[in-house]
């Protein structure tokens, strides 16, 4: 059985409903994740959805707390958190640690929030990190006090620059499935 889980966070049909989705990096977010999930199960790397449980869309009694209609459907367990990091309150660590879990590729919706903070205490918790930054999804901002909008490619840009050489390693989707094949 392989050390390494890929973990997808949050892409979940709720983001469909908040103001700020935007479809234009979708395409791309789509084939890259979608890849990967595919890669991983063809070499029994555990394929872990996290999903985001909260208010309004996040609510669990508002339907949208599933997978978007586009994803693969092949996963090995499901975690519910309320926080912005999968680790805090879902068991996530206790599942790794008893699957001799100790590589985490990180992937999913909003690469600055619970991907990069998944990211962070994962690497705190001691495991291993590659954040697959083509295969995190986010959105444009606007900064509360300048006003300028950072674009997603911004924003991606900068949480590479933060996470790279202190919690994770900056791998593609490419590069990725180039290590699983050779494992």
């Amino acid at each position: 059985m392989s050390n390494t889980a890929l973990i997808v966070i949050d892409v979940q049909q709720s983001f469909l409903h908040r103001p700020f989705w935007c479809e234009d990096d979708v395409p791309e977010f789509q084939t890259n994740i979608s890849q990967l999930i595919e890669a991983c199960v063809a070499k029994n790397v555990p394929v872990v959805r996290i999903f985001h449980v909260s208010s309004g869309p996040f609510a669990l009694e508002s339907g949208f707390v599933k997978p978007l209609d586009w994803m693969p459907p092949q996963h090995d367990v499901v975690f519910h958190k309320h926080v912005h990091n999968a680790f805090s309150d879902t068991g996530l660590d206790y599942w790794l640690r008893t699957h001799n879990i100790s590589k985490l590729l990180i992937t999913g919706i909003r690469t600055e929030q619970c991907c990069e903070t998944t990211a962070r205490v994962g690497s705190d918790m001691g495991y291993e990190i590659d954040f697959i930054t083509d295969a995190t999804l986010t959105f444009a901002m606007t900064h509360p006090n300048t006003g300028r909008i950072l674009s997603a490619s911004d924003i991606k840009e900068r949480t590479e620059v933060v996470l790279a050489g202190r919690f994770a390693n900056l791998v593609s989707t490419a590069g990725a499935i180039k290590a699983l094949a050779a494992v």
